[in-house]
């Protein structure tokens, strides 16, 4: 696959690069068969100077620098030094902010043009598909890549769609140009596992043999994760300690159904072990889920079979749950508005992220589901603002952009990263022409790792995918492929 221009700005190879270094896998239902290949761009030092800086960790500095070298964030403050032979870019009037995350993005797996032939975010044939990875459904060649990018998102966690109790799991990727999905997989990052509760399930399986109603999708988690349980004690190994006791280990001891060395308890089975990786810890679980009180029955849930829920999407009832989310740590991947497109979205308010960020502790993250939404992120943020300011809530632009930077980052297992602008951190950085929470703002400049990634006044870093090289009008999702996310 050839992008356009990309020669002049050395974008990522597309046929087997040297893997880069990843962290080890955890366990062994973490083991990853298709590692990443992505390589960081070869780039000199840049010193963007003069700008009024949101960092993500809840500071702002006015008339102050950010320098980047090596693909890391060196040093942010006022007067800062760089080496002679680094790209000086003026940033009088111009906001620099992390680079933008989203949780919850379908590009690639249901991509533009929205064809059937291009319809692969969902595996509807059965309630729980916890064997099937999202990754192995992303086409790189997506528009939808590059209109984020302009956009100024530099990760992003694709999902599989909503129609599984159980759907898969999902992939974090770096949003630079690539043949294959391996040369954009976030190095390190672990996966995520997609499951979803309330109406979707029940109407995509009511006529196929079930769950046709609530109390049935409960009774397929639980069915699924008692299978999951067993295989975990039986793939555990001999004297291994577990991290916790749980229901289903004898009272004493840690013997599985044998006491022979080295049992598996039988043939490998790919759904078991995402589920027994989402036990274990090492696959984060993020839940599609819109009712306050369905949102308090998953917690339950992860509490009966010991996982952590690292974030409730779309949750348009979070807000009255808000105290208990922060409590136990859990993140709200929420949109800014919309609501009422069915029953469970019907109490939906427009303050809703606003009051799931006000507790300490509180994670609130702006998430898109669109491939429209994702170019707009600081928008839809910024209608948060102004809806919490209507009815007294005044959210600076400091704590707002964490939002969209590092609580997406924080649930994604990603922070220690990217995610704020701290000095080690990869050096994803987007230069706006004005406050990024303006209905005016333009990303002008996206670095990822330190790279001049997509540069709005330059043509030759507007990187283009082969599919539409000739094309003069962009593509845009539509039909039965738009609706096959099941929102």
């Amino acid at each position: 696959m050839r992008f356009a221009l990309l020669a002049v700005i050395g974008l990522v190879s597309a046929c087997g690069n040297a893997a880069a270094a990843t962290v080890a896998a955890k366990s062994r239902f973490t083991q990853d068969p298709y590692p990443s290949t992505y390589r960081s761009i070869a780039s000199g030092p840049v010193l963007i100077q003069h700008a009024t800086v949101l960092t993500g960790t809840g500071e702002r500095l006015d008339d102050a620098d950010v320098l980047l070298a090596d693909g890391k964030v060196v040093s942010v403050g006022r007067g800062l030094t760089a080496p002679a032979d680094a790209t000086r870019v003026d940033g009088n009037g111009r906001w620099v902010t992390p680079g933008i995350i989203d949780v919850h993005s379908h590009l690639g797996v249901y991509p533009s043009p929205g064809m059937s032939a291009h319809s692969d975010g969902n595996e509807a044939t059965a309630p729980v598909t916890a064997n099937v990875w999202a990754e192995h459904s992303i086409w790189p060649q997506d528009p939808g890549f590059q209109t984020a990018l302009a956009g100024g998102i530099t990760s992003l966690q694709i999902l599989p769609g909503s129609a599984n109790l159980v759907g898969g799991r999902g992939v974090t990727l770096k949003n630079v140009p690539a043949t294959t999905y391996q040369a954009m997989k976030f190095p390190g990052a672990p996966w995520g596992l997609k499951m979803a509760c309330g109406e979707n399930p029940k109407r995509v399986y009511g006529q196929k043999g079930g769950p046709s109603t609530r109390m049935g999708n409960i009774a397929g988690y639980r069915a699924a994760f008692i299978d999951a349980s067993e295989y975990l004690k039986k793939n555990q190994k001999k004297n291994e300690t577990p991290k916790k006791k749980r229901w289903w280990q004898r009272a004493s001891g840690n013997k599985g159904d044998t006491d022979s060395a080295g049992d598996s308890g039988g043939k490998r089975d790919l759904k078991l072990d995402t589920l027994a990786g989402a036990i274990e810890g090492d696959i984060r679980v993020h839940i599609h889920c819109y009712r306050a009180d369905e949102m308090a029955t998953m917690l339950d849930l992860a509490k009966e079979f010991g996982f952590k829920v690292a974030a409730f999407h779309h949750g348009v009832e979070a807000y009255k749950i808000a105290d208990r989310l922060a409590a136990e740590g859990v993140c709200g991947a929420l949109w800014a508005d919309w609501w009422g497109f069915k029953m469970e979205a019907f109490d939906g308010i427009q303050e809703n992220i606003a009051l799931v960020d006000r507790p300490a502790n509180g994670c609130a993250i702006v998430h898109s589901d669109s491939d429209e939404g994702i170019q707009r992120l600081n928008q839809e943020a910024a209608k948060v603002m102004a809806n919490a300011h209507r009815v007294g809530i005044d959210i600076p632009p400091e704590r707002a952009i964490r939002w969209i930077t590092r609580n997406p980052a924080k649930s994604m297992g990603i922070l220690d990263k990217t995610g704020t602008l701290e000095p080690g951190k990869m050096a994803d950085v987007v230069v706006w022409n004005q406050n990024p929470f303006s209905v005016y703002a333009h990303a002008e400049q996206v670095y990822i790792d330190g790279a001049r990634i997509y540069d709005r006044n330059d043509p030759a870093r507007q990187p283009k995918s082969d599919f539409m090289l000739g094309q003069s009008l962009p593509w845009t999702r539509s039909g039965d492929a738009a609706m096959g996310d099941a929102k």
